[in-house]
């Protein structure tokens, strides 16, 4: 009981004690705020990969293509046990120019059928018009035996600086000219002459907001079929680029990855013969983590950044504790002596500082992860009143593809940050309360150390 009492009194009595607290409440709500919103940024950006491929993706780099997809379409649909859908994809580089425009923009194609690659992705719910009736995504409302095109949303409509795009109740009627390259199963191109471009014209039918700046300012989505022909892959063995598969729900991804990529192998064996094996060969089976690598590892990169600085800034903590600490028992060293004179063991020192040193985590803790969830509930508000008054942004949401700033606090963070600052405190009270353990009665309570 004693240690309980004197640890309390030390904390109410000590002012550099509250001091010590501060500190780890300061470094608490820094790390809590910062990892909060981090967390949520690179939990949002996978949660948009994820949403813009699917589970998993057998696909080649080459603007060539494969072939015999149909097939192995038809293998993988009859795999009821883990695969829940599968979606063609054709993938190129395109020139846009808008009709009565002589700039042509270079940007990325994408032909899918809107059901299908629905049913794999989330492509439907990022689409504005036609949400409720995906299969309609490629026809106008203004004609819909145009041929319809999916613009990025950057590419259709201008944002301002809250992040709001100016939508009107149905698209603009607007005709685009994509132009294309077709390609030989060898690579070559496939026209002769003056004609070597493909060429077709496109109606601006929706847009499409996936959430990724770099896939909303550059991709145009395009029927499948179309966009095969223009590839130059609708000959007499059709090819794609890629197959987007989404597993069933209770299947784990990898294992799902490993089943197909075990019936891919054996599908390339048994088409070693056919005349376009070669082009089996470029083909990876990806999970949408490996596929999505280039875009999600910087980002993965700077979340173990902080956590390294973080960690520093723990060591930091560790060392002000250590400071306070040995500036109060260096006072208190009375006290200590008084006590190992009535029968205070060591233990029971190094107990009594132990827990005055876990009672200037526990609090700061608190006091951190108080002030931390204040701040993150208001801190939208915080940052529209900065813009509102002085024109300041976290982030520039002319540049950013971020809505609100993530403010969703984890339970488990949480608390592995507060049980970081305890033991951090603790850390820093170990060596000055172990050489109070060790001091002699005889050698604190001589008459000189009195006065």
């Amino acid at each position: 009981m004693h240690k309980i009492i004197l640890a309390f009194r030390y904390f109410l009595k000590r002012r550099i004690t509250h001091f010590a607290v501060l500190a780890v409440a300061l470094c608490v709500f820094i790390v809590v705020v910062v990892m909060t919103v981090m967390t949520g940024l690179v939990g949002d950006f996978k949660q948009k990969n994820y949403n813009f491929v699917g589970d998993c993706v057998v696909g080649t780099e080459s603007l060539v293509g494969f072939a015999y997809y149909e097939e192995f379409v038809n293998i993988l649909q009859q795999q009821n046990d883990f695969v829940q859908a599968v979606s063609p994809v054709i993938k190129s580089y395109a020139l846009l120019s808008p009709k009565g425009s002589v700039q042509n923009r270079g940007l990325e194609i994408m032909g899918i059928d809107p059901v299908r690659h629905s049913w794999v992705t989330g492509f439907g719910k990022t689409l504005k018009y036609s949400t409720s009736d995906v299969s309609r995504a490629f026809e106008p409302s203004y004609d819909p035996n145009l041929l319809g095109c999916v613009l990025g949303i950057d590419i259709a409509l201008s944002r301002d600086a809250n992040n709001r795009y100016f939508f009107t109740s149905s698209p603009a009627r607007a005709a685009f000219s994509i132009s294309c390259f077709p390609l030989t199963s060898r690579g070559a191109l496939s026209k002769a002459g003056t004609g070597l471009v493909n060429t077709k014209t496109f109606y601006y039918s929706d847009v499409s907001q996936s959430g990724l700046a770099r896939v909303d300012i550059s991709l145009v989505y395009l029927p499948f079929e179309q966009a095969q022909e223009l590839c130059g892959m609708d000959r007499s063995v059709k090819r794609v680029s890629a197959l987007h598969i989404k597993f069933k729900p209770d299947v784990r991804l990898q294992a799902g990855c490993e089943k197909v990529d075990l019936l891919w192998q054996k599908f390339k064996q048994e088409k070693a013969n056919e005349r376009q094996a070669y082009l089996l060969d470029t083909v990876n089976v990806q999970s949408w983590k490996d596929y999505r690598r280039s875009s999600i590892a910087p980002m993965e990169n700077e979340h173990t950044e902080l956590i390294v600085m973080f960690a520093f800034v723990g060591i930091t903590n560790v060392f002000i504790v250590l400071v306070v600490f040995y500036m109060i028992i260096s006072h208190k060293s009375k006290d200590i002596g008084i006590l190992k004179s009535i029968g205070v063991s060591n233990t029971d020192i190094l107990e009594l500082f132990s827990g005055f040193a876990f009672l200037v985590g526990f609090l700061g803790s608190c006091i951190g992860l108080l002030g931390g969830w204040v701040f993150l509930l208001k801190i939208n508000r915080i940052e529209a009143w900065l813009f509102e008054h002085f024109g300041f942004q976290l982030w520039d949401r002319t540049m950013y593809a971020i809505e609100d700033i993530p403010n969703r606090m984890n339970p488990k963070v949480l608390s592995i940050i507060a049980l970081s600052a305890i033991v951090a405190c603790l850390a820093g009270a170990l060596i000055p309360s172990w050489q109070a353990a060790r001091q002699k009665p005889i050698e604190i309570l001589q008459v000189n150390q009195f006065y």
